[in-house]
This record gives structure tokens, C-alpha cells and sequence, in this order.
């Protein structure tokens, strides 16, 4: 398998599989004289980690992020940095039901038909327990970013699971953290238990959309047309397992508007340029304008579910399948923390690509 790397100076590689002895990153590009500890990076990776409450799957894993390399008395050396995590509540016995077995809407046929080996218990590298070592390398990338450009924050949370949506008027970031779903909606947060608990017990699933935002990213990031800003933010998210659509701003709504509505009027404030609005999701031609970065992605159901599905196996012969163990009912309640994680390793690798081409913004406004 190859392409297991992305980034252009702050450059993150992930190893490792659901059920093997441990998974990682190795970081290449990290600056050096950043602090940096595990109980740092351990901080992002207990939001993602498996088992918190009864809406994620009972995987039981700690999660407990060790630093290999590149850090030397609490700082970083510049020299590849070398994140593992250990697996420790591997079952791979509830999947031998499936060995032979093709889960629909799963990528265990795709690997079947490209690889001819695929490692069937909890799905190998296809499985988002990989996604733990983006949370990990996304860690450092917030050191690095408080550093270099400490005004930014990077905020996500789930916007809609199945049919439901939350009210953007009940939105309240502090609530964030206060329930289990990552959503600053109180009430949707509430009827998402309640929804989720009756899919829970018939062993069944749903997706989700997520939503992330950063602020207080300066205008001029990004470039115009290969290394867009918008390009490498999309890729980023559509690269995380389960994802299935990715929209920046207004995404597929600029479709229903007209050129007028559309325009996010300009006006000049204190500190420079001002917008009316935000549909372009804070990028215009690739390039930042210094509003809020907005993208939102959707998650499909996980495809591991109770209710017996059509399949085939590797013969060839038609049969059926039911997937055991333990699974998320939701895979967006676990994706915001990766999506926030994702979006701060591509930031900050504009944020090198511009300090090293660019240095600081040469075209001055009302000067």
C-alpha cells in the first residue's frame, strides 16, 4: 500500500492496524524548539479515544500516546517526530464470521480485489482506529500553530446525525463539550439520545455531518491553483474513513443562489477589509481572506451492523451477513475530534509554505 502520507513541509505519515500490536505517525517538517509532552498530545487524543459512553462502540482502549523521537528535553528537535499507540482491547474473535465475507458498503471488497489479502479483524487499515494517529500528529500541529500564529482556533462539532439537524439558533459553542454528540445545540443533543438509543438496540446505524471552523486565520495562505487552501482542507477531510461529501462555505447551497446573494460584500474596518457575509468559507481562489475557515463533511453509517444484509464471499457464491462486536452506532460523534485534528496539520502546513515564500503578506490595504 502506498500514499500513506500527506502534507507538503509539515509532512504526517500513519502506520499500523485496528487489530495489529499498535499504530502511529511518523511527523517530518515539525519545526524545531516547540514544548511539546505526551500528556499535551494525550489531551486531544482522550476526545477521540473508544468506550467513553454507551453512544460509541465498548472498545476499551487507553489510547496512550508515546513519544519515540524527534523531542529532546521537552522540545522538538526538528528531526521526524515518532508518535505509537499501543492497541490493547483487540477481539479480533468477532470477526471470524466474516473472513470469507464481504460487508456491503465496507471497503473489505476493495482491498480484496486490489491487495488479494486484506486483514479481516476490524478491518485492518481500513478501520478508523487509524484515524487516532491523525488526532495524535494534529496534537503537535496545535503546538506548532500556538507558536506561529496563536490567534487561531480550531472548533468542531456535528451539525446533523441521520435526518436531524441542530437548530443554528440554539447553537452555543460552550455546550460543545457538555454532551456526548459534540454539539452546541442542547435540545438536538437530546433528541440525538433518544434517536440513537433505539438504533443501538437493534444493532443498526447512522451517519452524520460535521462541521469544522477556524478562526483568526490571517488572509493570504494557501496558493492559487494546485495548493489551494480549499483543495488540501477537502482532501484532508475526505481522507478520513466513512467520509462520503465535503463542502467549504456554503458549498452546495452557492448552487441555489444568484450572483448577488452570493457576494460576500466588502467594507473597510479598523484593521482592514470586512465581509458582509461568508459563503466562500473563508477562501477566495485558494487563498484565505482571513474570515472564519468553514468546512463540513458527512459520514456515512458504519456498515458493521446486526440486521443481516446480501453479500458474497470470495467464491463467488451468494450468501448473507451479520457483522458482530463492538461497533459506533455513529461514526460522526468520534470524527469531530479528527476532523479538528485534520484541519490544523493543513493549516499549519500553509502557514510554513507562506512563511517561507511569502514571509508576511506584501499587498497592503488602506495604507
Amino acid at each position: 500500500m502506498s500514499l500513506n502520507t500527506f502534507g507538503h513541509l509539515f509532512r504526517v505519515t500513519t502506520w499500523g492496524e485496528s487489530h495489529g500490536p499498535a499504530l502511529g505517525t511518523t511527523v517530518d517538517g515539525c519545526p524545531p524548539g516547540i514544548e511539546i509532552s505526551e500528556a499535551m498530545i494525550q489531551y486531544w487524543l482522550d476526545k477521540r479515544k473508544p468506550g467513553q459512553n454507551k453512544y460509541t462502540t465498548q472498545r476499551r482502549e487507553a489510547d496512550q500516546v508515546k513519544i519515540l523521537s524527534g523531542v529532546f528535553e521537552g522540545k522538538t528537535t526538528g528531526t521526524p517526530v515518532q508518535l505509537m499507540i499501543e492497541n490493547t482491547d483487540q477481539r479480533s474473535k468477532d470477526y471470524g464470521d466474516i473472513i470469507d465475507k464481504f460487508r456491503p458498503g465496507h471497503a473489505d471488497i476493495t482491498y480484496w480485489q486490489k491487495y488479494g489479502i486484506r486483514d479481516y479483524r476490524g478491518g485492518g487499515r481500513s478501520s478508523a482506529r487509524e484515524t487516532a494517529a491523525r488526532v495524535a500528529a494534529g496534537g503537535l500541529a496545535r503546538q506548532v500553530i500556538k507558536m506561529l500564529a496563536p490567534s487561531i482556533k480550531i472548533t468542531g462539532f456535528m451539525c446533523q446525525m441521520g435526518p436531524h439537524k441542530i437548530n443554528r439558533k440554539n447553537m452555543n459553542l460552550d455546550q460543545i463539550e457538555q454532551n456526548p454528540f459534540w454539539t452546541p445545540d442542547t435540545k438536538a443533543a437530546e433528541d440525538w439520545a433518544s434517536y440513537l438509543d433505539g438504533l443501538r438496540k437493534l444493532g443498526s446505524s447512522v451517519g452524520a455531518v460535521i462541521e469544522v471552523v477556524a478562526t483568526g486565520v490571517p488572509a493570504g495562505i494557501g496558493a492559487p491553483i494546485y495548493g489551494k487552501l480549499d483543495t488540501d482542507i477537502a482532501a484532508a477531510m475526505m481522507s478520513i474513513n466513512a467520509v462520503k461529501g465535503v463542502e467549504i462555505g456554503a458549498g452546495m447551497a452557492a448552487a441555489e443562489l444568484t450572483g448577488e446573494a452570493n457576494a460576500d460584500e466588502i467594507f473597510m474596518g479598523q484593521d482592514g477589509p470586512k465581509y458582509s457575509s461568508n459563503h466562500a468559507g473563508g477562501i477566495l481562489g485558494g487563498l484565505s481572506t482571513g474570515q472564519d475557515l468553514v468546512v463540513r463533511f458527512a459520514v456515512k453509517p458504519t456498515s458493521s451492523i446486526l440486521t443481516s444484509r446480501k453479500t458474497i464471499n470470495k467464491l463467488g457464491k451468494n450468501t448473507e451477513i451479520i457483522t458482530k462486536g463492538r461497533h459506533d452506532p455513529c461514526v460522526g460523534i468520534r470524527a469531530v475530534p479528527v476532523g479538528e485534528a485534520m484541519m490544523a496539520c493543513v493549516i499549519l502546513d500553509h502557514l510554513l509554505l507562506h512563511r517561507g515564500q511569502i514571509g508576511e503578506n506584501k499587498g497592503k490595504i488602506g495604507v
